[in-house]
């Protein structure tokens, strides 16, 4: 159904056009009487017609370029429109480990000369020394579990921490 009804409307508009086509000529091109013109006369006919379709024939040049350069800038502004939405696909990019000198070095260009050595300012610590400042107690998790449960057991936990360690 719905198929026809377009196909209907289709002709239809083919119809409507080619009566528009043929009142805008009436108006704009009034018919030629060539009977009992001499021959000088069609003649002279003939070349104002030429010349007509020769200015034209130039306008409707001159229209074809400009649209086929507007069509062109459109198209540019659309790639331009789409790269700048960002819409193409980015590629995935890997990690790249770069040293502190290879990064001066691509920066600094031929400059560059002086390793850094960043360790240097590092604070440095011995393992000795912080396992001396936090003596780690172990204790057997089974032993004192009933003495432990109950709000009783939450009590002595909380106050054990609160204690400071002598």
């Amino acid at each position: 159904m719905p198929e026809q009804k377009a196909k209907e409307a289709l002709e239809q508009e083919i119809i409507d056009k080619e009566e528009e086509k043929k009142r805008y000529l009436t108006e704009r091109v009034p018919p030629q009487t060539t009977g009992g013109l001499s021959f000088r006369d069609l003649q002279e006919l003939c070349r104002e017609l030429h010349s007509k379709i020769d200015i034209v024939d130039e306008e409707r040049y001159d229209i074809e370029a400009k649209v086929i350069h507007n069509t062109r800038e459109i198209q540019d502004l659309n790639l331009k429109v789409f790269d700048l939405r960002g819409k193409f696909k980015r590629p995935n990019l890997r990690r790249v480990r770069v040293s502190a000198d290879a990064i001066l070095r691509s920066l600094l260009g031929s400059k560059h000369k002086v390793s850094m050595d960043l360790r240097a300012n590092l604070k440095s610590v011995k393992k000795e020394d912080a396992e001396k400042e936090r003596p780690v107690e172990v204790r057997d998790w089974r032993k004192n579990v009933e003495a432990m449960s109950g709000m009783e057991g939450r009590k002595k936990m909380f106050d054990a921490a609160s204690v400071p360690p002598q």
